[in-house]
């Protein structure tokens, strides 16, 4: 059966063009010399990403292929404007990032609810000769045409925003601590792979406090080269501020099974291991504190170490606890995720590219370009208007 978490598409957006602006002379015979009265053209219309907390995939957009905003309407006689078109909204769940397609180059971020980023901008419409006139110039026979439409491919990825992501084997037991913990319902069965989506799932605390925890599909070793299922649900859990590693407690060696999941995170991206981290020892529920004591001393003595049993709900309070506190940590504090301030793929050749326009002269801040004049007088309208 198909899945419903789609997390990723690909799509060719555009925008509108503007308008071209009118080129008109008022010729009545109650006003012979009306002059120019040619409007102007409309502005096209743009594509704009919306953040809406209603979605929690791109599966709307699937099926998606092509996204097309309207143009803009031409001037008319009598100083009408032309319409304009009307921009494309696009609905995207929190937490996803576009890409350029062609380039691969970071493009923007949607991280909160009703956040609007303008993705391609319609063309602005063209002056119509009204507005060329002058005392010199009383009978402008030219009128600008409209912007050009902006076009461009774009890969769209969704990154769960979370507290708390899970790492850890298939049937290390990820997806029955989320169920314990919280209300969300993931597929739990005895076979690898049980999981292949991720889901959410908001954990209660103390005080009516409560911390979003992120559950993924588990790794293997060799992941990094394609093994299982791959390391394509890992960029879900690249946003989260705590990483939860789970080994089961039968586990011949669990330090080295550590140390995989780490060293496969680090292919991932290096940057994960920055990240504070808790191990916690799944399925305890049949070992003694005397056991429970001697694994202890083997594990790694730089991070927290938490032994659980998420069936018989041993040691769930001892974690929530630790993962509180590791959470609200000084040097782990939570940054805010903005538009402005990403907290992921920056991208660190627009500063380059920034420095190299400056390099040449040019002003990376303009955004508008007149167009030529219309010259020839075979584009304009002559039309005498006949008194009703």
């Amino acid at each position: 059966m198909e899945s419903n978490f789609v997390d990723y598409v690909k799509i060719l957006c555009r925008s509108g063009k503007g308008g071209r602006g009118s080129m008109h002379l008022r010729h009545v015979k109650y006003n012979p010399n009306g002059g120019p009265d040619g409007g102007d053209g409309g502005k096209g219309g743009s594509i704009i990403l919306r953040g809406n907390h209603n979605y929690w995939t791109l599966l709307h957009l699937k099926y998606e292929r092509h996204i097309f905003a309207e143009h803009g309407g031409n001037g008319g006689r009598d100083k009408c404007h032309g319409t304009d078109g009307k921009d494309v909204y696009i609905d995207v769940p929190c937490g996803t990032v576009v890409y350029n397609a062609e380039t691969g180059k970071y493009v923007c971020d949607v991280t909160y609810d009703g956040q609007e980023i303008v993705l391609l901008k319609g063309g602005r419409g063209g002056l119509g000769n009204f507005q060329f006139r002058s005392a010199t110039n009383q009978a402008p026979r030219y009128a600008q045409p409209g912007e050009p439409m902006q076009e461009m491919t774009v890969i769209m990825e969704l990154k769960l925003l979370a507290d708390v992501g899970l790492v850890g084997f298939p049937n290390a037991g990820k997806s029955t601590l989320v169920s314990a913990l919280s209300n969300a319902r993931p597929k739990i069965a005895n076979y690898p792979f049980t999981t292949m989506e991720p889901s959410l799932g908001i954990v209660g605390y103390r005080d009516s406090k409560s911390f979003v925890m992120a559950d993924i599909p588990g790794i293997i070793e060799g992941a990094a080269e394609g093994k299982g299922l791959g390391l394509r649900f890992l960029r879900h859990i690249e946003r989260n501020s705590l990483l939860l590693f789970m080994v089961p407690g039968d586990t011949d060696d669990i330090k080295r099974e550590y140390e995989i999941l780490l060293n496969e995170l680090r292919q991932f991206n290096p940057e994960m291991l920055d990240k504070h981290r808790v191990l916690a020892v799944t399925k305890c529920d049949l070992l003694d504190d005397e056991l429970i004591e001697m694994l202890r001393e083997t594990l790694p003595s730089d991070l927290p170490v938490v032994f659980i049993s998420a069936v018989t709900g041993f040691g769930l309070d001892e974690l929530k606890d630790v993962l509180w506190r590791e959470l609200n940590a000084e040097s782990n504090k939570l940054q805010t995720i903005t538009a402005e301030d990403s907290l992921v793929h920056r991208d660190k050749d627009m500063a380059a590219f920034a420095q190299e326009l400056a390099d040449e002269g040019e002003d990376e801040d303009i955004e508008y370009v007149d167009a030529e004049y219309v010259d020839d007088l075979d584009d304009f309208e002559y039309e005498e208007e006949e008194e009703s």
